[in-house]
Protein backbone atom coordinates (compact mmCIF):
# COMPACT_ATOMS: atom_id res chain seq x y z
CA UNK A 1 0.00 0.00 0.00
CA UNK A 2 1.07 3.59 -0.50
CA UNK A 3 -0.11 7.05 0.42
CA UNK A 4 -1.00 9.83 -2.01
CA UNK A 5 -2.58 13.26 -2.19
CA UNK A 6 -4.63 15.23 -4.71
CA UNK A 7 -4.19 18.96 -4.07
CA UNK A 8 -6.23 21.79 -5.55
CA UNK A 9 -5.14 25.10 -4.04
CA UNK A 10 -4.53 28.80 -4.57
CA UNK A 11 -1.16 27.92 -6.11
CA UNK A 12 -2.69 26.82 -9.43
CA UNK A 13 -6.47 27.24 -9.11
CA UNK A 14 -8.71 30.26 -8.83
CA UNK A 15 -11.34 30.51 -6.12
CA UNK A 16 -14.10 29.84 -8.66
CA UNK A 17 -12.46 26.56 -9.69
CA UNK A 18 -12.10 25.41 -6.09
CA UNK A 19 -15.66 26.50 -5.38
CA UNK A 20 -17.09 24.17 -8.04
CA UNK A 21 -15.83 21.04 -6.29
CA UNK A 22 -15.83 22.12 -2.64
CA UNK A 23 -19.10 20.46 -1.64
CA UNK A 24 -19.20 17.23 0.32
CA UNK A 25 -22.36 16.09 -1.45
CA UNK A 26 -20.42 16.40 -4.72
CA UNK A 27 -16.93 15.07 -3.98
CA UNK A 28 -17.60 12.36 -1.37
CA UNK A 29 -19.57 10.05 -3.72
CA UNK A 30 -16.82 10.41 -6.33
CA UNK A 31 -14.11 9.57 -3.79
CA UNK A 32 -16.17 6.60 -2.56
CA UNK A 33 -16.34 5.22 -6.11
CA UNK A 34 -12.58 4.58 -6.07
CA UNK A 35 -10.88 1.65 -4.25
CA UNK A 36 -9.06 3.58 -1.53
CA UNK A 37 -8.47 1.87 1.82
CA UNK A 38 -8.53 5.11 3.82
CA UNK A 39 -9.27 8.71 2.93
CA UNK A 40 -8.99 12.15 4.56
CA UNK A 41 -9.80 15.52 3.04
CA UNK A 42 -8.97 19.13 3.88
CA UNK A 43 -11.30 21.91 2.78
CA UNK A 44 -10.53 25.59 3.44
CA UNK A 45 -11.29 28.86 1.67
CA UNK A 46 -8.39 28.33 -0.76
CA UNK A 47 -7.56 24.63 -0.55
CA UNK A 48 -9.19 21.28 -1.34
CA UNK A 49 -7.05 18.21 -0.76
CA UNK A 50 -7.74 14.49 -0.67
CA UNK A 51 -5.27 12.16 1.06
CA UNK A 52 -5.67 8.47 0.30
CA UNK A 53 -4.11 5.17 1.28
CA UNK A 54 -4.35 2.08 -0.92
CA UNK A 55 -2.92 0.15 -3.83
CA UNK A 56 -2.23 1.90 -7.19
CA UNK A 57 -2.94 5.15 -5.36
CA UNK A 58 -1.39 7.44 -8.00
CA UNK A 59 -3.44 5.85 -10.76
CA UNK A 60 -6.62 6.24 -8.70
CA UNK A 61 -5.84 9.86 -7.78
CA UNK A 62 -5.44 10.64 -11.48
CA UNK A 63 -8.88 9.08 -12.03
CA UNK A 64 -10.22 11.20 -9.17
CA UNK A 65 -8.82 14.39 -10.70
CA UNK A 66 -10.51 13.59 -14.01
CA UNK A 67 -13.85 12.75 -12.41
CA UNK A 68 -13.72 16.00 -10.44
CA UNK A 69 -12.69 17.90 -13.57
CA UNK A 70 -9.55 19.36 -11.97
CA UNK A 71 -6.78 17.53 -13.84
CA UNK A 72 -5.49 20.70 -15.53
CA UNK A 73 -4.68 22.48 -12.26
CA UNK A 74 -4.46 19.73 -9.61
CA UNK A 75 -1.20 18.51 -8.10
CA UNK A 76 -0.62 14.88 -7.12
CA UNK A 77 1.93 13.76 -4.53
CA UNK A 78 2.72 10.18 -3.55
CA UNK A 79 4.77 8.43 -0.89
CA UNK A 80 7.42 10.55 0.80
CA UNK A 81 6.44 13.63 -1.22
CA UNK A 82 2.86 13.32 0.02
CA UNK A 83 3.89 13.17 3.67
CA UNK A 84 6.27 16.12 3.16
CA UNK A 85 3.48 18.12 1.53
CA UNK A 86 1.10 17.50 4.44
CA UNK A 87 3.80 18.59 6.89
CA UNK A 88 4.31 21.78 4.86
CA UNK A 89 0.56 22.43 4.88
CA UNK A 90 0.41 22.01 8.67
CA UNK A 91 3.45 24.27 9.10
CA UNK A 92 1.74 27.06 7.15
CA UNK A 93 4.32 27.06 4.35
CA UNK A 94 1.78 26.13 1.68
CA UNK A 95 -0.79 28.69 2.86
CA UNK A 96 -1.67 31.71 0.76
CA UNK A 97 -0.71 33.77 3.83
CA UNK A 98 2.51 32.01 4.85
CA UNK A 99 2.71 31.32 8.58
CA UNK A 100 -1.00 31.80 9.28
CA UNK A 101 -2.12 29.86 12.34
CA UNK A 102 -5.63 28.89 11.23
CA UNK A 103 -4.54 26.01 8.98
CA UNK A 104 -3.35 23.83 11.87
CA UNK A 105 -6.76 24.00 13.52
CA UNK A 106 -8.45 23.39 10.18
CA UNK A 107 -6.39 20.23 9.57
CA UNK A 108 -7.20 18.95 13.06
CA UNK A 109 -10.91 19.61 12.50
CA UNK A 110 -10.78 17.90 9.08
CA UNK A 111 -9.11 14.85 10.59
CA UNK A 112 -11.71 14.60 13.36
CA UNK A 113 -14.52 14.85 10.83
CA UNK A 114 -13.02 12.14 8.60
CA UNK A 115 -12.43 9.82 11.56
CA UNK A 116 -16.03 10.35 12.67
CA UNK A 117 -17.27 9.52 9.17
CA UNK A 118 -15.21 6.32 9.21
CA UNK A 119 -13.06 7.47 6.27
CA UNK A 120 -9.79 7.77 8.19
CA UNK A 121 -8.45 4.94 10.33
CA UNK A 122 -5.22 4.32 12.24
CA UNK A 123 -2.84 4.29 9.26
CA UNK A 124 -3.70 7.61 7.66
CA UNK A 125 -4.51 8.98 11.10
CA UNK A 126 -0.94 8.25 12.15
CA UNK A 127 0.42 10.29 9.24
CA UNK A 128 -1.89 13.22 10.02
CA UNK A 129 -0.98 13.10 13.72
CA UNK A 130 2.71 13.33 12.82
CA UNK A 131 2.13 16.21 10.39
CA UNK A 132 0.13 18.14 12.99
CA UNK A 133 2.91 17.54 15.52
CA UNK A 134 5.47 18.88 13.01
CA UNK A 135 3.29 21.93 12.33
CA UNK A 136 3.27 22.74 16.04
CA UNK A 137 7.04 22.16 16.29
CA UNK A 138 7.72 24.57 13.41
CA UNK A 139 5.71 27.28 15.15
CA UNK A 140 7.54 26.71 18.45
CA UNK A 141 11.04 26.66 16.99
CA UNK A 142 10.78 29.37 14.31
CA UNK A 143 9.22 32.80 14.02
CA UNK A 144 7.21 31.84 10.93
CA UNK A 145 3.93 32.72 12.68
CA UNK A 146 5.20 35.72 14.63
CA UNK A 147 2.98 38.66 13.76
CA UNK A 148 1.52 36.60 10.95
CA UNK A 149 -1.39 37.70 8.84
CA UNK A 150 -4.50 35.62 8.32
CA UNK A 151 -6.92 35.58 5.39
CA UNK A 152 -9.14 37.79 7.54
CA UNK A 153 -6.46 40.36 8.33
CA UNK A 154 -5.26 40.29 4.70
CA UNK A 155 -8.80 41.21 3.63
CA UNK A 156 -8.71 44.19 6.00
CA UNK A 157 -5.31 45.22 4.62
CA UNK A 158 -6.70 45.01 1.08
CA UNK A 159 -9.59 47.30 2.08
CA UNK A 160 -7.10 49.80 3.53
CA UNK A 161 -5.08 49.78 0.31
CA UNK A 162 -8.15 50.31 -1.84
CA UNK A 163 -9.55 53.15 0.28
CA UNK A 164 -6.27 54.59 1.52
CA UNK A 165 -7.45 54.27 5.11
CA UNK A 166 -10.41 52.89 7.05
CA UNK A 167 -10.43 55.91 9.33
CA UNK A 168 -13.99 57.17 9.73
CA UNK A 169 -15.40 54.34 7.59
CA UNK A 170 -18.35 52.08 8.30
CA UNK A 171 -17.54 48.37 7.88
CA UNK A 172 -20.07 45.56 7.61
CA UNK A 173 -18.82 42.05 8.40
CA UNK A 174 -21.12 39.31 7.15
CA UNK A 175 -20.56 36.09 9.09
CA UNK A 176 -19.67 35.73 12.77
CA UNK A 177 -17.73 32.47 12.52
CA UNK A 178 -13.98 31.94 12.82
CA UNK A 179 -13.10 33.94 9.70
CA UNK A 180 -15.53 36.75 10.55
CA UNK A 181 -13.94 37.04 13.98
CA UNK A 182 -10.45 37.24 12.44
CA UNK A 183 -11.65 40.10 10.23
CA UNK A 184 -13.25 41.90 13.17
CA UNK A 185 -10.12 41.64 15.32
CA UNK A 186 -7.92 42.89 12.48
CA UNK A 187 -9.85 46.12 11.94
CA UNK A 188 -8.13 49.10 13.55
CA UNK A 189 -9.80 51.08 16.31
CA UNK A 190 -10.17 54.19 14.17
CA UNK A 191 -12.98 52.65 12.13
CA UNK A 192 -16.12 54.66 12.77
CA UNK A 193 -18.51 51.70 13.01
CA UNK A 194 -18.26 47.92 12.75
CA UNK A 195 -21.51 46.13 11.99
CA UNK A 196 -21.81 42.35 12.38
CA UNK A 197 -24.49 40.40 10.50
CA UNK A 198 -25.09 36.69 11.01
CA UNK A 199 -28.03 34.36 10.39
CA UNK A 200 -27.94 33.39 14.07
CA UNK A 201 -28.32 36.81 15.69
CA UNK A 202 -26.94 35.69 19.06
CA UNK A 203 -23.60 34.88 17.39
CA UNK A 204 -23.50 38.36 15.87
CA UNK A 205 -24.18 39.82 19.33
CA UNK A 206 -21.40 37.77 20.92
CA UNK A 207 -18.82 38.91 18.36
CA UNK A 208 -20.05 42.51 18.47
CA UNK A 209 -19.45 42.62 22.24
CA UNK A 210 -15.90 41.35 21.79
CA UNK A 211 -14.88 44.13 19.39
CA UNK A 212 -17.22 46.92 20.50
CA UNK A 213 -19.28 46.61 17.33
CA UNK A 214 -22.99 46.55 16.56
CA UNK A 215 -24.93 43.37 15.80
CA UNK A 216 -27.51 43.71 13.02
CA UNK A 217 -30.26 41.41 11.80
CA UNK A 218 -29.33 39.29 8.80
CA UNK A 219 -32.68 39.87 7.10
CA UNK A 220 -31.94 43.62 7.10
CA UNK A 221 -28.66 43.18 5.23
CA UNK A 222 -29.75 45.28 2.26
CA UNK A 223 -30.45 48.29 4.49
CA UNK A 224 -26.91 48.25 5.84
CA UNK A 225 -25.38 47.85 2.38
CA UNK A 226 -26.68 51.38 1.75
CA UNK A 227 -24.72 52.98 4.58
CA UNK A 228 -21.45 51.02 4.70
CA UNK A 229 -18.19 51.83 2.93
CA UNK A 230 -16.75 48.31 3.14
CA UNK A 231 -18.40 44.90 3.24
CA UNK A 232 -16.29 41.85 4.11
CA UNK A 233 -18.24 38.62 3.70
CA UNK A 234 -17.04 35.39 5.31
CA UNK A 235 -19.95 33.03 5.88
CA UNK A 236 -19.99 29.26 5.47
CA UNK A 237 -23.25 29.34 3.51
CA UNK A 238 -23.44 26.93 0.54
CA UNK A 239 -25.22 29.56 -1.57
CA UNK A 240 -25.09 33.24 -2.56
CA UNK A 241 -25.63 35.54 0.43
CA UNK A 242 -25.30 38.94 -1.27
CA UNK A 243 -27.08 39.04 -4.61
CA UNK A 244 -26.65 41.49 -7.47
CA UNK A 245 -30.23 42.62 -6.95
CA UNK A 246 -29.57 43.47 -3.28
CA UNK A 247 -26.44 45.49 -4.09
CA UNK A 248 -28.07 47.18 -7.07
CA UNK A 249 -31.00 48.25 -4.91
CA UNK A 250 -28.67 49.54 -2.19
CA UNK A 251 -26.62 51.58 -4.67
CA UNK A 252 -29.69 53.53 -5.83
CA UNK A 253 -29.69 55.38 -2.54
CA UNK A 254 -25.98 56.25 -2.40
CA UNK A 255 -23.43 58.07 -4.53
CA UNK A 256 -20.09 56.99 -2.99
CA UNK A 257 -18.36 53.75 -3.93
CA UNK A 258 -18.82 50.46 -2.12
CA UNK A 259 -15.93 48.03 -1.59
CA UNK A 260 -16.95 44.39 -1.16
CA UNK A 261 -14.40 41.71 -0.23
CA UNK A 262 -15.62 38.12 -0.46
CA UNK A 263 -13.37 35.64 1.37
CA UNK A 264 -15.90 32.81 1.60
CA UNK A 265 -15.85 29.43 -0.13
CA UNK A 266 -18.26 28.89 -1.77
CA UNK A 267 -18.38 32.60 -2.56
CA UNK A 268 -20.99 34.71 -0.78
CA UNK A 269 -21.30 37.46 -3.38
CA UNK A 270 -22.80 37.08 -6.84
CA UNK A 271 -20.02 37.50 -9.42
CA UNK A 272 -21.97 39.98 -11.59
CA UNK A 273 -21.94 42.49 -8.71
CA UNK A 274 -18.58 43.70 -10.05
CA UNK A 275 -20.39 45.03 -13.15
CA UNK A 276 -22.29 47.61 -11.09
CA UNK A 277 -21.20 51.24 -11.12
CA UNK A 278 -19.31 52.44 -8.02
CA UNK A 279 -18.98 48.87 -6.73
CA UNK A 280 -15.59 47.16 -6.41
CA UNK A 281 -15.71 43.42 -5.74
CA UNK A 282 -12.62 41.52 -4.57
CA UNK A 283 -12.19 37.81 -3.82
CA UNK A 284 -9.50 35.58 -2.32
CA UNK A 285 -7.71 35.69 -5.69
CA UNK A 286 -7.06 39.41 -5.09
CA UNK A 287 -5.10 38.70 -1.90
CA UNK A 288 -2.15 37.29 -3.87
CA UNK A 289 -0.11 40.53 -3.82
CA UNK A 290 -0.38 40.75 -0.03
CA UNK A 291 0.46 37.04 0.15
CA UNK A 292 3.64 37.50 -1.91
CA UNK A 293 4.81 40.41 0.25
CA UNK A 294 4.18 38.33 3.37
CA UNK A 295 6.17 35.45 1.85
CA UNK A 296 9.18 37.69 1.14
CA UNK A 297 9.20 38.88 4.77
CA UNK A 298 9.25 35.29 6.02
CA UNK A 299 11.76 33.68 3.63
CA UNK A 300 14.39 33.10 6.34
CA UNK A 301 11.85 31.48 8.68
CA UNK A 302 10.49 29.33 5.85
CA UNK A 303 13.99 27.90 5.31
CA UNK A 304 14.24 27.06 9.01
CA UNK A 305 10.81 25.43 8.86
CA UNK A 306 11.82 23.37 5.83
CA UNK A 307 14.91 22.10 7.65
CA UNK A 308 12.75 20.97 10.58
CA UNK A 309 10.34 19.25 8.20
CA UNK A 310 13.14 17.33 6.45
CA UNK A 311 14.58 16.15 9.78
CA UNK A 312 11.17 15.08 11.07
CA UNK A 313 10.39 13.36 7.78
CA UNK A 314 13.58 11.29 8.04
CA UNK A 315 12.67 10.28 11.60
CA UNK A 316 9.16 9.37 10.48
CA UNK A 317 10.47 7.25 7.60
CA UNK A 318 12.59 5.25 10.05
CA UNK A 319 9.54 4.89 12.29
CA UNK A 320 7.43 3.62 9.37
CA UNK A 321 10.13 1.13 8.39
CA UNK A 322 10.28 -0.14 11.96
CA UNK A 323 6.52 -0.68 11.83
CA UNK A 324 7.06 -2.99 8.87
CA UNK A 325 9.48 -5.11 10.89
CA UNK A 326 7.21 -4.99 13.93
CA UNK A 327 4.41 -6.92 12.25
CA UNK A 328 6.78 -9.74 11.29
CA UNK A 329 8.44 -9.73 14.72
CA UNK A 330 5.08 -9.89 16.50
CA UNK A 331 4.09 -12.78 14.21
CA UNK A 332 7.23 -14.73 15.18
CA UNK A 333 6.86 -14.18 18.91
CA UNK A 334 3.12 -14.82 18.79
CA UNK A 335 3.68 -18.13 16.99
CA UNK A 336 6.32 -19.20 19.51
CA UNK A 337 4.18 -18.05 22.43
CA UNK A 338 1.35 -20.37 21.45
CA UNK A 339 3.35 -23.38 22.64
CA UNK A 340 4.68 -22.09 25.95
CA UNK A 341 1.80 -23.12 28.21
CA UNK A 342 1.31 -26.43 26.43
CA UNK A 343 5.00 -27.41 26.68
CA UNK A 344 5.32 -26.23 30.28
CA UNK A 345 2.28 -28.30 31.26
CA UNK A 346 3.70 -31.40 29.55
CA UNK A 347 7.10 -30.95 31.20
CA UNK A 348 5.55 -30.42 34.63
CA UNK A 349 3.42 -33.54 34.15
CA UNK A 350 6.62 -35.57 33.79
CA UNK A 351 8.38 -33.76 36.66
CA UNK A 352 5.42 -34.27 38.98
CA UNK A 353 5.95 -38.02 38.65
CA UNK A 354 9.35 -37.40 40.23
CA UNK A 355 7.75 -35.55 43.14
CA UNK A 356 8.41 -32.00 41.93
CA UNK A 357 5.83 -29.55 43.41
CA UNK A 358 3.56 -27.27 41.34
CA UNK A 359 5.50 -24.23 42.62
CA UNK A 360 8.09 -24.93 39.94
CA UNK A 361 5.65 -24.15 37.06
CA UNK A 362 6.26 -20.34 37.05
CA UNK A 363 10.00 -21.03 36.89
CA UNK A 364 9.54 -23.42 33.97
CA UNK A 365 7.40 -20.84 32.20
CA UNK A 366 9.94 -18.06 32.77
CA UNK A 367 12.68 -20.35 31.45
CA UNK A 368 10.67 -21.13 28.29
CA UNK A 369 10.03 -17.45 27.63
CA UNK A 370 13.68 -16.57 28.20
CA UNK A 371 14.74 -19.32 25.80
CA UNK A 372 12.39 -18.03 23.08
CA UNK A 373 13.64 -14.47 23.53
CA UNK A 374 17.26 -15.53 23.18
CA UNK A 375 16.51 -17.78 20.25
CA UNK A 376 14.62 -15.03 18.38
CA UNK A 377 16.84 -12.08 19.34
CA UNK A 378 19.12 -12.40 16.29
CA UNK A 379 16.23 -12.88 13.79
CA UNK A 380 14.57 -9.85 15.41
CA UNK A 381 17.63 -7.66 14.83
CA UNK A 382 17.93 -8.89 11.25
CA UNK A 383 14.28 -8.07 10.55
CA UNK A 384 14.71 -4.53 11.91
CA UNK A 385 17.82 -4.09 9.77
CA UNK A 386 16.00 -5.49 6.73
CA UNK A 387 13.18 -2.98 7.18
CA UNK A 388 15.59 -0.06 7.42
CA UNK A 389 17.41 -1.27 4.31
CA UNK A 390 14.17 -1.68 2.40
CA UNK A 391 14.42 -5.49 2.22
CA UNK A 392 10.70 -6.13 2.50
CA UNK A 393 10.91 -9.51 0.76
CA UNK A 394 12.37 -10.96 3.97
CA UNK A 395 9.58 -9.39 6.03
CA UNK A 396 6.92 -10.75 3.68
CA UNK A 397 8.53 -14.20 3.86
CA UNK A 398 8.39 -14.16 7.68
CA UNK A 399 4.75 -13.06 7.55
CA UNK A 400 3.92 -15.91 5.19
CA UNK A 401 5.62 -18.44 7.48
CA UNK A 402 4.47 -17.15 10.86
CA UNK A 403 1.61 -14.76 10.23
CA UNK A 404 -0.77 -13.50 7.59
CA UNK A 405 -0.45 -15.55 4.40
CA UNK A 406 -1.75 -12.55 2.46
CA UNK A 407 1.21 -10.44 3.53
CA UNK A 408 1.35 -6.81 2.53
CA UNK A 409 3.23 -5.58 -0.47
CA UNK A 410 5.59 -3.31 1.41
CA UNK A 411 7.21 -0.10 0.30
CA UNK A 412 9.20 2.48 2.22
CA UNK A 413 6.40 5.03 2.06
CA UNK A 414 3.58 2.55 2.27
CA UNK A 415 4.67 0.88 5.48
CA UNK A 416 1.87 2.39 7.46
CA UNK A 417 0.01 -0.44 9.12
CA UNK A 418 1.07 -1.36 12.65
CA UNK A 419 0.59 -5.00 13.61
CA UNK A 420 -2.57 -6.02 15.38
CA UNK A 421 -1.44 -9.66 15.66
CA UNK A 422 -2.49 -11.55 18.78
CA UNK A 423 0.45 -12.26 21.07
CA UNK A 424 -0.47 -14.92 23.56
CA UNK A 425 2.48 -14.17 25.80
CA UNK A 426 2.98 -10.40 25.99
CA UNK A 427 6.07 -10.87 28.12
CA UNK A 428 7.80 -12.38 25.11
CA UNK A 429 8.20 -8.85 23.81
Amino acid sequence: MEIGCLSVSHKRAKVGEIEKIAREDYFLPIISSLPFQEVAYILTCNRFEVYALGFSVQENLIKLSKRLGVESFAEIYTGEDCIRHLMRVCAGIESMIVGENEILGQVKASLQKCVKKGLTKENLGRVFAKAIQVGSKVRRETAISKGALSIGSAAVELAERVLGSLSGKKVLIVGAGEMGELVAKAIHNNVETILIANRTFSKAETLAKKINGIAVRFDRLQEFLRICDVVISATSAPHIVISRQAVESAMKDRKRRLVIIDIALPRDVEESVRELENVELFTIDDLRAISEENMRRREKEVKKAEEIIERELEHFKVYLKDLGAKKAIVAMYSHAGKFVDEEVDELYCELSKLGVSEEVKPLLRAFAISLIKKFLSEPTMKLKLAARNGDFELIDAILKVFGDENAFQHSEEGMLKESKGIVKERELL
